[in-house]
């Protein structure tokens, strides 16, 4: 049995539908994300926005939620989880398994954008024309994109490109892990809940991430030197099983829509800055080394990034992504409307 039959038994078994549809019955919606109930991705995003949907509906719509370390929890099965209806809702990550959103991804080219607020703006300004293909069966409530990431080491401090050479680096998507390769290292695959362990093991030296995640699953405790590149970034959805939102009321539907779309977007450039300080003030607390790239050596990583660059728009295209220049055109020209606008 494949895994998309054995969830969507599952979902039968655990009745993870809307679970009424009588007129102004009470519905239960599965959610399920795979981050620790205390990062704020779950505290100041996900369930305000569950209270927000619940009292716009008078409580018609109530949820459950699942977050890491619970059965739903896995970052890998979000995606697969929300289309077979196991959960009827689900926050992940597009790189997580890779593969499945190829034209999504090239939000996660280097030195595109490191700021979170202009990637999550660009990618739904996209979303209706070149990325809305890659979500059919779901209804997109926001796409996002985090902070640029840094580059988390625990036992060799890294400032230059030939300070990579070898290192095994864990890896968030695709595009990063080619990044990675071109810069000398050797990327690793890894959900952010093996991080910790590995570095630990000694399976890897390194990690990167942006500052959140680093204070979330306690990686100060492994770690004792950061370079702050602000050379990617990385994207998540949260979605919608279609016919779960079918299901729904039309009040209920309309509660959906007024808390996601654009207005949430916005507010996660705002967030992702509030979220990344605790990890770094930890850091600095613990008396670790903080390096910020120079311009001379991101010079350098540019230049020598560029043929990696044009080789993962090919493999875009070989993906099907025909127009995939014209995406990662539409995306850098939306950066910089975004940029506009800040000033």
């Amino acid at each position: 049995m494949s895994n998309t039959s054995k969830l969507m038994a599952a979902a039968a078994a655990l009745s993870t539908a809307v679970t009424a549809t009588a007129a102004g019955a009470e519905t239960t919606l599965k959610l399920s994300h795979y981050l620790p109930a205390v990062h704020g991705i779950h505290t100041d995003f996900i369930e305000p926005w569950t209270q927000q949907v619940t009292e716009c509906t008078n409580g018609e719509v109530q949820f459950e939620i699942f977050t890491a370390g619970t059965q739903m929890g896995n970052v890998a099965r979000q995606q697969e989880q929300v289309m077979a209806g196991v959960v009827d809702i689900a926050h992940g990550l597009h790189g997580i398994p890779r593969g499945r959103f190829p034209a999504t991804s090239l939000i996660d080219m280097p030195f595109l954008t490191d700021d979170a607020g202009a990637a999550s703006y660009a990618l739904w300004e996209i979303f209706p024309e070149y990325l809305a293909d890659e979500y059919a069966g779901l209804k997109v409530l926001a796409l996002h994109a985090h902070n640029g990431g840094v580059l988390h080491t625990n036992e060799k401090k890294v400032e230059t490109m030939e300070d990579m050479q070898g290192l095994r680096i864990r890896t968030p998507s695709p595009a990063v892990s080619e990044m990675l390769s071109f810069l000398g290292a050797d990327p690793q695959g890894l959900p952010p809940g093996q991080v910790y362990e590995s570095l630990e093991r000694g399976v890897i030296d390194g990690t990167v991430f942006p500052w959140d995640p680093v204070k979330s699953f306690g990686l100060n405790e492994a770690l004792k030197y950061h370079l702050e590149l602000g050379a990617y970034t990385v994207s998540f959805f949260f979605v919608m099983n279609e016919r779960s939102y079918a299901n729904l009321s039309d009040e209920a539907q309309n509660c959906i829509d007024k808390y996601s779309g654009a207005d949430l977007v916005a507010k996660f450039g705002d967030w992702w800055d509030q979220w990344d300080a605790p990890g770094r003030q930890e850091a600095v607390d613990a008396g670790h080394e903080i390096t910020e790239l120079s311009d001379e050596e991101r010079a350098r990583w540019e230049d020598a990034l560029q043929p990696m660059m044009q080789s993962y728009l090919q493999s875009v295209k070989d993906a099907g992504v025909d127009n995939a220049d014209e995406i990662y055109q539409a995306l850098q020209d939306k950066i910089a409307e975004y940029a506009e606008t800040q000033n």
